[in-house]
């Protein structure tokens, strides 16, 4: 449980981060953060599998390309869903679903499975 509250968390970062560097991704409200990270992931975990299915020869063609765009569609359809979440256009939604995943990558780094802080040391023994 306390993995999905950090993975909401890194989510609600990277929209924050989104809607403060990205012209024209506007979020306003705490709540509106809650609510567009929480609605986010599942929309990534439920409807995101889908398309990437539908569109797979269209992905394939554009040598994966394709799922940018599909990011930019998800960003996009969180924001038409919330009122106090508007993307301008297309751009803002690609460049702000781009902020969102290095956000989201970077903290994964960090992050292990169960949702705890974790850090691998790897170290050469000497024979």
């Amino acid at each position: 449980m306390q993995g999905i509250f950090l993975r909401t968390a890194i989510i609600m970062l990277g929209l924050f981060l989104a809607s403060r560097i990205v012209p024209g991704v506007w979020i306003e409200g705490t709540g509106s953060f809650i609510l567009a990270a929480l609605l986010l992931g599942l929309v990534n975990a439920v409807v995101r599998p889908v398309m990437l299915v539908l569109t797979l020869p269209l992905t394939i063609i554009t040598l994966g390309l394709f799922i940018f765009v599909l990011n930019a569609a998800m960003f996009a359809l969180v924001a038409g869903l919330l009122e106090n979440f508007t993307v301008s256009g297309f751009f803002p939604a690609l460049f702000g679903a781009i902020v969102v995943s290095i956000t989201s990558t970077v903290a994964s780094w960090y992050i292990g499975p169960d949702g705890r802080y974790q850090v691998y040391v790897v170290s050469r023994r000497r024979d």
